[in-house]
Parts: structure tokens; C-alpha cells; sequence
């Protein structure tokens, strides 16, 4: 990956490449965040300075009861923390514990066409369905560009669905620096092609609002119940199934399953002989143990909450040093100061 003179001379000053990315408190997460994002965030933790946080603002948009955003803002940071995330390695944080992110927002929304905007996925997708849309959902990708330049971030590794709004993100700090001078640095946008997209148990995208998820942490009662519910074609168990790769749960198996195992079950449902039942007990077993020593690292989180908060505090002073930093050379450039 190579960086223009401005951006490298940012990234010599932070001594490492500078990653972020963040997730929404909108509800329990599940196997679509975790592929989609949250591991190849925790994998890139090695990578350079990583900066990683908790959306509370943007839930704003389509959560609107306050005690609901302080638990699944928790569960997001238990839920994190034990899937991997080294808070001694990396910047854990609250987006709304960083209030310079707004300030940006409204800096950037003054040269943010609305022709732009009106081409946002998420407001585009409302709108069509006739379902009510904010201010907020309109403006989100104004602030999620403030949450990315902020930071001085190089590198943000988000799914293909939200690959829109890195590059949303890179015209309005482009046309910053056209305006005003080079002063933000612009990102680049990091997918993992073959999970960028987790199928849900209907076939379609995993999304809470499909209301086809399986929770990373769930009951063990209830996921079980999910995953036999997965849509399946009549065909019988006898039957060859010529496109076993394109079997929900097949689909789900490669990523819980190590791969060899995972091509063999693929390879028996394609030959026949495999019944769907069989397959979905299968993929379950895997899933379980998958996250199973991170269920136990969750409890333990869980029972000591203060030490989740004092990760979350410390993540936000660090968070904020940064931010404070950009925001002094946007202020300036702009004529604020």
C-alpha cells in the first residue's frame, strides 16, 4: 500500500500505520459481525496503532430507548474483549466519549453535497420501503467520515456493504484538502472478499433487521433452535446435491469448521447420502466449540464490570489525544483559530 507525501509524513509521526473501525450497539452481535468485522479488526491489531469503538451515536439513528444503549453498549465491550480484542495492544473506546468527533461532523457537513448523501445505501434502502428516515441516517456517512479522519486513520477494514462509506468518506476529506489544504489524511478501505458478506439462516444478508441472525453468544437452547431452522430445499438425503457450495449451511460451516473438515462435509452433501438434519447438527457443533473459550473469557469479563469501564476510559483519554491533535490542524486550516 503506498500513501502520498502528506499521509506518509502523518504515518512516520504516528511510527505505524493507523487502523479503526467501529460497531454499532444496536443489539446482541452476531456471526455477521464478528467474520464481517470484528475479527479482521482484532487480527489487524498487530498490523499498526488500532483504534477500535462503539458506535453509541450512530445507534442513535434507530434506537431510541437509553437504557437499551447502555446494556448493548456493555455487551458490545464484553463481547469484544472476549472474542480477542487486547485493550493493551489497541484503542478500545465510546465513540460519544470523543466529542471532537462531532465538531468535524459539522465541519464536513459544509462541504458535503446532498446529491452525495441521497445515494447513501441506508437512507436510498428507507426510503424506497417508505419506512420514516431522520436527519441522522441522512447525515451518517458525514459522521462516519469524521469518525475515520478524526484519527488520522489509514486503514479501515469494514464489510463490502459498508465499502460505500469509506469512499464516501475519502471525496469529503478530498474535497477538504481541495479546499482548504492538505490537512486530513485520506483511508483506505480493507474487505475480506470471502466473508465480507455472512449468509443469515433465510439466505439473505445476516442483519438484525432481517431478524436471521445467529448471536456469537447466544443460549445454547435458542442457537440450536436457529440453526436446525435453517431454509433448506426439499431434495432428500439420497439425493447428489451438485451445489452443495451454495448450501446455507455449508456456507456457515466454512467459517466455524477447520477448512479440510469443512470440504468434506461440503463433498458429502454433494455425492448424496447427507441429510440436511445431519448437516445442521453438524454445523452447530462447530459453532459452539468455536467461541467456546471465549464464552468462558465473556463470564469472567462479565462478573467484574469495573474493569470493562476503566478499559472503555482509558481507550477514550487516549482516543481523545489523538482526536484533539487532528481537530487543532482542522481548526486552523479553516480558520477557526
Amino acid at each position: 500500500m503506498t500513501f502520498p507525501a502528506f499521509q506518509k509524513r502523518v504515518l512516520n509521526y504516528a511510527g505505524r500505520m493507523r487502523i479503526l473501525s467501529g460497531i454499532q450497539p444496536s443489539g446482541s452481535l452476531h456471526l455477521g459481525n464478528y467474520f464481517g468485522m470484528m475479527l479482521p479488526a482484532i487480527e489487524l491489531q498487530s498490523r499498526g496503532q488500532a483504534l477500535y469503538f462503539i458506535a453509541d451515536y450512530h445507534s442513535m439513528t434507530s434506537l431510541f430507548d437509553a437504557e437499551k444503549r447502555r446494556c448493548n453498549t456493555m455487551d458490545v465491550a464484553l463481547d469484544f474483549l472476549a472474542c480477542g480484542l487486547d485493550p493493551q495492544n489497541s484503542i478500545f473506546f465510546k465513540q460519544s466519549d470523543v466529542p471532537e468527533v462531532t465538531e468535524l461532523a459539522w465541519i464536513l457537513s459544509t462541504l458535503t453535497p446532498m446529491s452525495l448523501l441521497e445515494k447513501g445505501h441506508s437512507f436510498k434502502d428507507k426510503t424506497a420501503r417508505g419506512l420514516p428516515v431522520n436527519h441522522g441516517l441522512f447525515a451518517y456517512p458525514v459522521l462516519m467520515a469524521a469518525d475515520i479522519l478524526i484519527y488520522d486513520s489509514n486503514l479501515v477494514p469494514v464489510g463490502r456493504d459498508q465499502k460505500q462509506h469509506v469512499e464516501m468518506t475519502r471525496d469529503m476529506a478530498i474535497k477538504f484538502n481541495e479546499q482548504y489544504g492538505q490537512t486530513l489524511v485520506i483511508p483506505e478501505p480493507q474487505i475480506r472478499e470471502e466473508v465480507a458478506l455472512v449468509p443469515g439462516t433465510d439466505g439473505q444478508k445476516m442483519s438484525k433487521s432481517h431478524g436471521n441472525t445467529i448471536e456469537i453468544f447466544g443460549e445454547e437452547k435458542a442457537v440450536r433452535k436457529k440453526i436446525m431452522g435453517i431454509a433448506m430445499d426439499s431434495r432428500t438425503p439420497a439425493e447428489p446435491k451438485p451445489d452443495a457450495d451454495q448450501n446455507l449451511a455449508i456456507q456457515l460451516l466454512k467459517l466455524v469448521a477447520p477448512a479440510g473438515e469443512a470440504a468434506q462435509w461440503e463433498d458429502r452433501l454433494r455425492a448424496g447420502g447427507l441429510g440436511y438434519g445431519d448437516l445442521k447438527k453438524a454445523l452447530f457443533e462447530y459453532y459452539w466449540n468455536y467461541f467456546a473459550k471465549a464464552r468462558v473469557r465473556r463470564a469472567e469479563l462479565k462478573a467484574n464490570p469495573d474493569h470493562v469501564q476503566m478499559v472503555l476510559t482509558q481507550g477514550a483519554i487516549r482516543a481523545r489525544g489523538l482526536a484533539q491533535g487532528v481537530l487543532k490542524r482542522v481548526r486552523r486550516a479553516t480558520g477557526l483559530e
